[in-house]
């Protein structure tokens, strides 16, 4: 309390609008935890923006390229604000599909068979793709919100996803599309605070079932048996620890009928708008928004660790209400 809070929103990338709805979420739910907030919309002129404001602490409430890459966390750590989310090589590991899939498998975390192509190698694409079958499902290397994404079921609406997505980013992963449920998982400090299922009525969970109320059903705990979900919520703190992620981070998994789970990807800086994923997963563990602000923000640190100041409220037990739900 008594800090200059700056909540930094929109940015360069395709996501700024879902990035001013979260920050201007933020910003409320902070003011009426009597925080002195300025919201900050950032453009390239950033640096000359945080010069003429001072604050004490950034919350980053950016999406996308700039703003969950590492970039913008960079340039705070160098002007010495503390800023919420994970640090510079946590922010760029996890936003980098190709690098996080690399320490998935290196570190056991099972995620779905992928491999890259870049822009200029779009002509060799059915070469390229061999005997690696349909369905497959196509996304920007370096993107969120499903920006730029999408299933291919032949080579004609593989080369035409990939043209999409290499819009978006000149490298472009094409991983094995697995049938299963779309689960998300929220870990804070590495312990995971429980997991939601999604149920898009689109075919995947794509930017429209996100952001448009009433595209997609959720259940909160995921519908899985007690050993199962537990298993989810270990795999995900696995995915985020690998990475080096610190504060709150959301793990995407797809969970398949039989006994396997496979990891999609971390986000470490989860969308904060009414319908994002987050918010749900904290409710569902007794935090309210402002109560899930407050946390990420007692997080704030300049990338070198979190700092020694804590929220006094206890933390929830882990996949609180799997056992009832499933008893």
């Amino acid at each position: 309390m008594g800090k200059h809070i700056g909540v930094l929103m929109g940015g360069l990338s395709p996501e700024r609008d879902v990035s001013i709805e979260s920050g201007i979420a933020i910003a409320e739910a902070l003011r009426s935890r009597g925080h002195r907030v300025t919201d900050i919309y950032v453009d390239r002129d950033v640096d000359q923006l945080l010069r003429q404001t001072p604050i004490d602490v950034a919350f980053i409430a950016l999406h996308g390229t700039y703003g969950e890459d590492g970039c913008i966390q960079g340039l705070l750590e160098c002007m010495g604000i503390p800023y919420t989310g994970s640090n510079v090589l946590g922010s760029a590991l996890a936003m980098d599909k190709l690098k996080a899939k690399e320490l998935f498998r290196l570190h056991n975390v099972p995620t779905p068979p992928y491999y890259v192509i870049e822009r200029d190698e779009l002509p060799q694409l059915a070469e390229i793709h061999g005997s690696f079958g349909f369905p497959a499902f196509v996304k920007p290397r370096r993107s969120g919100s499903s920006v730029g994404a999408g299933k291919a079921t032949d080579l004609a609406s593989l080369h035409a996803r990939v043209e999409e997505a290499s819009r978006f980013d000149p490298s472009i992963l094409v991983e094995r599309f697995v049938t299963g449920r779309e689960v998300a998982v929220g870990v804070l400090d590495g312990r995971a605070l429980g997991a939601i299922e999604i149920v898009p009525e689109a075919s995947f969970y794509d930017y429209r079932s996100k952001y448009k109320p009433g595209q997609s059903a959720y259940h909160f705990p995921a519908r899985l048996t007690p050993t199962r979900y537990k298993g989810v919520l270990n795999i995900a703190e696995r995915a985020a620890r690998c990475l080096g992620t610190t504060g709150i981070t959301r793990v995407d998994v797809l969970v398949t009928e039989g006994e396997n789970e496979y990891v999609l990807e971390v986000n470490t800086l989860p969308g904060m708008t009414p319908t994002s994923l987050l918010p749900k997963i904290a409710a569902g563990a007794g935090y309210d928004f402002a109560d899930l602000c407050e946390l990420i923000l007692d997080r704030a640190s300049l990338g070198f660790g979190v700092q020694s100041a804590r929220s006094e409220r206890p933390a929830p037990i882990v996949g609180a209400g799997a056992e009832a739900a499933h008893s």
